[in-house]
C-alpha cells in the first residue's frame, strides 16, 4: 500500500502534534541503532589491529626447536642436549609430503650494524629464500635472499624498518649500500617494512636477514641449525602432522618421541583459532547486544503509539464516521511507527559513523591508518531494513487497536 500526499501530512502533523513523546521514542531507537554500528565498527577496527600483529606470518605454521631431553632413551641418559640440523630438513620434505614448505634457521642477538656513522643494534637471521613462506617480507626497496645468494655465500642482508630508517635517515633506495657486522662488510639487497609482532627469533623490522650459508660459514654453525619451520599444505591440519614429525626427528637424534620437552613444537594453527572463535564470539555479543538494545527501543515505539492511540479515540473515531476504511487506519498507525524509528535509526547511523571517523583520525601514523573502524554498506543497510521491519511489527498492535474503535464508541468517550 502506498502513501499519499495526505496521508504522508498526516503523518507528520501525527509526530509533529506529539514532539515530546516522539523525541522520547526516537531516542531509544537511536540510542539501539548508535549502539550496534559503534559496537560493531570497533570490533572491526580491534581485530584489524590484532591481526597486523600477525601481518605477513603464516596461519599454519609448526616451529620446532630442541631442549633438554627428560627421559632416558636407547642407553642415552636424560638431561641430554641435542640438536637440529640440515639432514632434518631433506628427512621430513622426503618422508611427509603433507608439508609444503621446510626451512631451517639460525640467529644471534644484539649485533651492532653500522654503515660508517650510524649505529644500530639488531637480531641476525639466517634463512634460507622459502623462509618468505613463513615471514612474508613487505619489501618497499629491492628484493629478499634468493637461491643463488645461498649457493654462492654471497654477503648480501635485507634490513628491516627500524634498521633503514636508523642507518639511513636520509631516505632513498639503500640498495647496493655497504653495512657492516662483526667486522664483515655485507651489501644491501632489500628493505623490510613488515611490522608485525609474530615472529621467529626477533622482530622483521629490527633484523638484518643474510643467506643461511653465508651466516653458517661466518658464526661456525656448521651443519646444525637453531629452530626447523614448516607449513603444511593447503587443507591439511597441521596438529594431524605433528605426532609423525616428532617421530621422525626423535629417531633420528636418540631422542625418546614420548619426550614432549625435548621437542617444543609450537602449533600456529592452534593460536589462529583460538583468535577466529573469540572473535566470532565478540561479533555474536556485538549483534546480541545491539538487537537486544533495538528489540527495547521498538517495544517502546509500540508503547508510545498504544498511547498515541487511545488518545486520539475520538478523532480515528471521525475519520471512520466520515469514510475512512479500516484499513486506512492500520496503514496510517504502521506508517508512524515506521517513520518514527527510520528517522531516530537513521540519526544513530550517521552519529556512529561520525564517531568511528573521529576515532580513525586518532589511529593514524605517518598519514597512514593502522585500522579500519567504519561499518560497511551493507551493515548499514541491514540496520535499515531491520529498523523497517521493527517499526511495522512496533505499530502492529496499535493499528489493529486502531482498527477496533468504533465510531460510536468514540462519540461517547468523548
Amino acid at each position: 500500500m502506498r502513501i499519499d500526499r495526505d496521508t504522508f501530512r498526516e503523518i507528520l502533523d501525527s509526530l509533529l502534534r506529539n514532539r515530546s513523546r516522539s523525541l522520547l521514542t526516537g531516542f531509544g531507537v537511536f540510542w539501539g541503532v548508535f549502539m550496534l554500528m559503534l559496537l560493531s565498527g570497533g570490533g572491526n577496527g580491534f581485530r584489524e589491529l590484532l591481526e597486523k600483529n600477525f601481518e605477513g606470518f603464516a596461519h599454519n605454521t609448526c616451529i620446532v626447536f630442541p631442549s633438554e631431553t627428560t627421559k632416558p632413551y636407547k642407553g642415552f641418559q636424560k638431561g641430554r642436549y641435542w640438536s637440529l640440523n640440515l639432514t632434518d630438513v631433506d628427512r621430513l620434505k622426503n618422508l611427509v609430503p603433507e608439508l609444503e614448505t621446510v626451512t631451517p634457521l639460525v640467529s644471534l642477538w644484539g649485533r651492532s650494524v653500522s654503515n660508517g656513522d650510524r649505529l644500530f643494534t639488531a637480531s641476525v637471521k639466517g634463512v634460507r629464500p622459502d623462509y618468505s613462506n613463513i615471514e612474508t617480507p613487505k619489501l618497499v626497496y629491492g628484493r629478499y635472499i634468493n637461491w643463488m645468494d645461498i649457493q654462492e655465500d654471497k654477503k648480501v642482508c635485507v634490513i628491516g624498518k627500524k634498521v633503514y630508517k636508523t642507518l639511513f635517515p636520509e631516505g632513498g633506495d639503500p640498495c647496493g649500500k655497504k653495512v657492516v657486522m662483526d667486522g664483515v662488510y655485507y651489501q644491501v639487497v632489500g628493505v623490510d617494512y613488515n611490522e608485525g609482532n609474530m615472529n621467529v627469533n626477533g622482530r622483521a623490522d629490527e633484523a638484518l636477514t643474510i643467506p643461511m650459508s653465508t651466516m653458517s660459514r661466518t658464526y661456525n654453525f656448521g651443519n646444525q641449525i637453531q629452530l626447523l619451520c614448516f607449513t603444511a599444505k593447503e587443507g591439511i591440519q597441521m596438529a594431524d602432522l605433528i605426532p609423525r614429525i616428532r617421530v621422525i626427528l626423535a629417531r633420528n637424534h636418540y631422542v625418546h618421541p614420548d619426550d614432549e620437552q625435548a621437542m617444543y613444537m609450537i602449533n600456529t594453527q592452534v593460536l589462529f583459532g583460538i583468535i577466529d572463535n573469540l572473535f566470532k564470539g565478540i561479533n555474536f555479543l556485538v549483534w546480541l547486544i545491539g538487537l537486544g538494545t533495538l528489540l527495547a527501543g521498538a517495544i517502546g515505539v509500540s508503547n508510545i503509539m498504544m498511547v498515541s492511540v487511545k488518545e486520539r479515540t475520538t478523532e480515528i473515531g471521525i475519520r471512520r464516521a466520515i469514510g475512512a476504511t479500516p484499513n486506512q487506519i492500520l496503514w496510517q498507525i504502521i506508517a508512524e511507527s515506521i517513520v518514527l524509528t527510520l528517522v531516530a535509526g537513521m540519526m544513530g547511523i550517521v552519529a556512529s559513523v561520525l564517531v568511528l571517523a573521529g576515532l580513525e583520525l586518532g589511529m593514524t601514523e605517518d598519514g597512514i591508518l593502522k585500522a579500519t573502524f567504519q561499518v560497511s554498506f551493507g551493515v548499514a543497510l541491514l540496520a535499515a531494513l531491520l529498523l523497517s521491519v521493527l517499526g511495522s511489527l512496533a505499530g502492529l498492535a496499535p493499528s489493529l487497536r486502531a482498527m477496533a474503535i468504533k465510531p460510536v464508541d468514540a462519540m461517547r468517550d468523548e
